[in-house]
């Protein structure tokens, strides 16, 4: 049975005060002098102790679950507020580094980015069901009919893309002219720029972003359906197979984020629309992190492999489903466990 938010803070205030004494402890104390004994309840912590840091990144778990619950009982502003400003001070006093950033870098890499990419998984659900079902509503209507391509693209874009994946495209795939730099840096512009459309159209109440990523799935189903009917599907799913585990991930991740935003905005609970929109800004900056890493990765996977025509199709749909796997897993099950983001926390009641 849920608590009314006056329950809750009475309930785990100790918790709180004890944090923020622990804190405060840690803060003051010099290497070698031990703190000064508090009274009974109240924390006891030395300078340099193990057992100090220990309960500290306890009472932080704790606190990222009344964060999480807080959150999702949509509680007063206040106690929200006042829970967001004591952990991200425990954040920094526990995970703080003195390596020029390096291990923050690596916590975004191995905890943050997949954390929040899993606090979206509602979004992510919705987005994902647009992408797909464009892809195969059109991609069957195009096989059926392969004249359908003209209601998606022009007849000049019909007639580049079968040259690029055509039995004329010779030995490098995917391609027109060009060689192997040229297409990795067009490759990183073209597809950062459609991701960050996905993501900032988003700000149309999410509308924008279910557009762009549906717009998308509409261009690929009817260029996929298109080439079968031509004969040509070898030539391009084995093209695609491995750079699409990170490019469609990551064009799928940019939809979700935007479609948080605009979550945001249409529904900011009992926040300002401002300030219910940075707060999902900085929820989903991991996640944009995540995307345009990806989008780098596919970008040099699609112009040093995916275009190599001398490259067997059967080796490329090995290696595609390793990389499936690798982005599936990276996703969903790096970094469980792991008490860094309090976004996703929870376990309290």
């Amino acid at each position: 049975m849920s608590m009314t938010p006056r329950q809750f803070e009475a309930r785990y205030e100790p918790l709180w005060v004890e944090l923020e004494r622990g804190l405060d402890a840690l803060d003051k104390g010099k290497p070698g002098k031990k703190a000064r004994k508090l009274k009974a309840g109240e924390f006891q912590t030395e300078a340099t102790p193990v057992a100090g840091a220990a309960r500290i990144a306890q009472l932080y778990r704790q606190c990222c679950e009344h964060l999480a619950l807080a959150r999702e009982r949509a509680y007063p502003v206040h106690l929200v507020a006042r829970l967001e400003t004591l952990t991200a001070r425990a954040h920094q006093r526990i995970y703080r580094r003195h390596d020029f950033g390096l291990g923050s870098l690596r916590d975004l890499i191995l905890y943050d980015a997949p954390a929040a990419v899993r606090a979206l998984r509602w979004h992510l659900l919705v987005v994902v069901l647009v992408f797909v079902l464009a892809i195969l509503v059109v991609g069957v209507a195009t096989w059926f009919d392969p004249h359908f391509v003209l209601t998606v693209v022009d007849a000049k874009s019909v007639r580049m893309f079968d040259g690029m994946y055509g039995q004329e495209a010779g030995e490098h795939l995917g391609r027109t002219s060009g060689d192997d730099w040229q297409m990795f840096g067009f490759y990183i512009m073209h597809n950062v720029g459609i991701s960050f459309q996905c993501f900032a159209a988003g700000l149309m109440l999410g509308i924008g972003s279910l557009v762009m990523v549906g717009y998308n799935g509409l261009l690929f189903g009817a260029i996929a359906g298109f080439l079968v009917t031509r004969g040509d599907s070898e030539r391009f799913f084995s093209f695609v197979v491995t750079h699409s585990a990170f490019e469609l991930t990551a064009i799928v991740l940019s939809g979700a984020a935007g479609l948080k935003l605009g979550h945001a905005v249409l529904a900011p609970g009992r926040l300002t629309r401002t300030q219910a929109l940075m707060r999902a800004a900085r929820e989903t900056s991991p996640v944009v992190f995540c995307f345009f890493v990806m989008l780098i990765i596919a970008a040099a996977i699609e112009a040093f492999w995916s275009s190599a025509g001398w490259i067997a199709p059967g080796v490329k749909y090995g290696v595609g489903a390793c990389c499936w796997a690798l982005v599936f897993a990276y996703l969903g099950l790096q970094g469980r466990g792991h008490a860094a983001f309090p976004a996703g926390a929870g376990g309290a009641r």
